[in-house]
Parts: structure tokens; C-alpha cells; sequence
């Protein structure tokens, strides 16, 4: 049984930080590919960033420049650095780990608000 555990959520101003956190328990794959999803109110899950063990990134064009993604394969944890933040960037953001085969879990979720 795999979990996922989000934190660092809340309310931001605009231009303002963040700092999520996902710590991941359970029998897990050392080869694994580690993300954050959102979900922006009225609109469909959308990719974030996602990191693998061997530390390869990728980032949705909305925020490269602006968050970075990195984390501590000891820890089974992955960090989303949010800088710059804007009001589009509101949603609920999603950890995601999964590897090769069906296995694809996912954190229950914590609200990110940017709004002065």
C-alpha cells in the first residue's frame, strides 16, 4: 500500500512563495517518476512538473521560469518550489508517483490560493 502526503498549501498575494510537499510511504519502486498535477476550478487536471529518480524534470510551459521541482529519493519526498506566483496559478494541486506497470497513486490533494 502506497501513500502520498501533501503539504504546504494556502493563501498567497500575487508575486508571492510556496513550498509544497509530498512524502510518499510504502512498497515503492526505486525507479519512479514523482509530479505535481492541478486542477484549476472549472477546468480538467493538468500537469505541473514532474521529476524522475534519476532527476530528469519536465515543466508545463505555464510555469518554467517560475517553479521548480526537485526531491530526496532517501525520503521518498518531492518538493514544488512555487515562485512568482499568479492568480492563475489557483487551483488544487495533486502528488502523483508512479512506475513501470499499473501503478499510479496519487495524494489527496491541497488548495493552492494566489489573490490579494
Amino acid at each position: 500500500q502506497v501513500q502520498l502526503v501533501e503539504s504546504g498549501g494556502g493563501l498567497v498575494q500575487p508575486g508571492g512563495s510556496l513550498r509544497l510537499s509530498c512524502a510518499a510511504s510504502g512498497s515503492i519502486f526505486s525507479r519512479n517518476v514523482m509530479g505535481w498535477y492541478r486542477r484549476a476550478p472549472g477546468k480538467q487536471r493538468e500537469l505541473v512538473a514532474t521529476i524522475t529518480s534519476e532527476y530528469n524534470r519536465n515543466y508545463a510551459d505555464s510555469v518554467k521560469g517560475r517553479f521548480a521541482i526537485f526531491r530526496d529519493n532517501a525520503k521518498n519526498t518531492v518538493y514544488l518550489q512555487m515562485n512568482s506566483l499568479k492568480p492563475e496559478d489557483t487551483a488544487v494541486y495533486f502528488c502523483n508517483l508512479g512506475w513501470r506497470g499499473p501503478n499510479d497513486y496519487w495524494g489527496q490533494g491541497t488548495q493552492v490560493t494566489v489573490s490579494s
